[in-house]
């Protein structure tokens, strides 16, 4: 598979905290990697710097040629809290140089089941924020999407949803990088994994690789 996101010994500290060692990671066309790790492992910082959202220290980020658009999908409510969703999306439609704002908006709010009734960002519930942040990310038709522990505030059928949103990236050729620590999660959607801890990547490998490995488990 090739690769759409190369990352080259990037790296991050916050004053004297090394938060992201240097590090190696290929996010690759038609595949699902998930990053896990125990809180404070890096995951964050690292997702953070192949979206372009936070700079490294050292190393770089270099886009293959199939990988125009990345979409992101933070841990926190990334919108307008006084635009409704729609405003909010025909806003970042237009920002991103969307053809036809206003049926992109429709679109989206059909494809994540986000309600449209006129509620501010700011009055609607995490799980309808996140997403609401995962329909901006998909306005750009992303070539790579990034979600930062996308399902935490999900029902059980909200996360069906967004899950099947997401494959839809992965099945067209795309390529989907998601931090979780939802261990079932990992298993249903994940094609490989990454394990961090304390700002390291110390196992890369298919999803049968880590549940051969006892070494890669952080969590047991």
């Amino acid at each position: 598979m090739s690769a759409l996101l190369e990352a080259r010994g990037i790296c991050r500290s916050y004053g004297r905290h090394a938060a992201l060692a240097p590090t190696d990671l290929d996010v690759r066309a038609g595949e699902v990697l998930a990053l896990v790790g125990p809180n404070g492992a890096g995951k964050s910082t690292l997702l953070s710097i192949l979206a372009g959202a936070l700079s490294p220290d050292r190393g770089s980020v270099v886009a293959g040629p199939g990988a125009r658009r990345v979409g992101w999908v933070p841990q926190r409510p990334a919108q307008y809290g006084r635009l409704t969703p729609r405003e909010n999306l025909e806003l970042f439609a237009r920002l991103e140089g969307v053809a036809q704002p206003s049926e992109a908006a429709a679109r989206l709010l059909r494809l994540v089941d986000l309600p449209d009734d006129g509620r501010l960002g700011s009055e609607l519930s995490l799980g309808n924020q996140q997403r609401l942040n995962l329909a901006i990310a998909l306005l750009a038709d992303p070539d790579v999407l990034l979600l930062d522990e996308p399902t935490a505030s999900l029902d059980p059928r909200q996360r069906r949803r967004f899950w099947d949103v997401g494959r839809r990236v992965r099945d067209r050729g795309g390529g989907v990088v998601f931090v979780t620590q939802n261990l079932e999660e990992l298993a249903r959607f994940a094609d490989r994994v990454a394990v961090l801890l304390d700002g390291e990547v110390v196992f890369d490998g298919s999803i049968a690789e880590y549940e051969r490995s006892p070494d890669a488990d952080v969590f047991a």
